[in-house]
């Protein structure tokens, strides 16, 4: 991948995407095809066809999907099936029509087994059970691993599934009713920091261990992926069965420590309360990242860090006078 290479983000607008856009232009690469929803739908064959046709991207990095926490994929698991189903499917099929160089196709963590040995290695695929909380979004992105798999197989592509841990960084999602867990966590309690409220309710038992990966660590190893050697990048391939690689911080902290230290990065000094009728989900989803970091790639942005950066974007939504938000922080 040179400066010059017609690169399509798809979702370029999301928490993932948004960072490897940033990542890709800080580097000089400027020839980037970018659509948002209203412009392009990918999940639409047609109309991902004819952008295909005419664009001709030699690079595809695929950060679109339909995406949520866990009330989400609980309540809505219709939608997340079959609208990231449609909109991998045909992104991979165009990119292998019109013969792209490389593509990467983004993932999540809940693909693996819900009881799975940790750290997860990319060999626990289809070991066990799913999580049945987000198992139709993990079903989808299970059989995208599998397209790009069998369209490397029987085409001769190059297509790599990367898998994530859990994200967050700018960009990322606020919206209680949508939102991942840490997200969700800064904006219950910066609010209650705020309000002066008494307490703030979070979700589940508190005894689930999360690891997270702020965003711009993960657009550079996306963007390391698709500028490695061609001899490297093929070496990769061949020498697994799945075209899979785990991206990961590389250690977990549990909800209740997670809700503790957001709470005192904000300055809160209510109660927490956790709501043990609400789901946990997995226990535990640690990634073994061994396979991303023999490649030259590690995280540089600590958890304590990435906070106080999403504190302070947050705190700039609130129309609250300075006073109070000082006071607050």
């Amino acid at each position: 991948m040179n400066k010059n290479s017609r690169i399509f983000v798809a979702g370029h607008r999301g928490l993932v995407g948004s960072a490897i856009v940033r990542r890709l232009l800080a580097l000089g690469f400027d020839n980037l095809l970018l659509r948002t929803h209203r412009e392009l739908d990918l999940a639409e064959p047609s109309a991902t066809h004819q952008f295909f046709e005419s664009e001709r991207p030699e690079f595809v990095i695929v950060a679109a999907a339909k995406v949520g926490g866990i009330h989400a994929n609980s309540t809505l698991p219709g939608t997340f099936i079959h609208t990231n189903l449609a909109i991998q499917t045909n992104v991979l099929h165009e990119a292998w029509h019109a013969g792209v160089e490389r593509l990467l196709f983004l993932g999540s963590s809940c693909i693996y087994p819900r009881e799975c040995p940790q750290p997860i290695k990319e060999d626990y695929l289809l070991t066990g059970q799913l999580e049945p909380t987000n198992s139709a979004y993990a079903v989808a992105k299970i059989a995208g691993i599998e397209m790009c798999r069998s369209y490397n197989l029987q085409y001769g592509m190059r297509f790599l599934a990367a898998m994530p841990t859990n994200m967050y960084g700018p960009g990322d999602n606020f919206d209680l009713e949508t939102s991942h867990v840490l997200p969700a966590l800064l904006r219950k309690t910066l609010e209650a920091a705020l309000n002066g409220d008494d307490e703030v309710v979070v979700w589940g038992t508190g005894k689930p261990r999360r690891e997270f990966l702020h965003s711009d660590d993960l657009a550079d190893g996306c963007v390391m992926l698709l500028s490695l050697d061609t001899a490297t990048f093929d070496d990769f391939l061949r020498s697994h069965y799945y075209p899979l690689i785990n991206i990961g911080y590389g250690e977990d902290i549990t909800i209740t420590e997670l809700a503790q230290l957001i709470a005192r990065k904000v300055g809160y000094q209510g109660r927490l309360r956790f709501d043990s009728s609400r789901p946990d989900g997995t226990m535990r989803k640690l990634m073994d990242s061994s396979r991303m970091r023999s490649l030259g790639w590690k995280p540089k942005i600590d958890l304590e860090q990435g906070i106080e950066q999403m504190i302070d974007r947050l705190r700039s939504q609130f129309p609250t006078p300075r006073t109070k938000l000082a006071a607050a922080g």
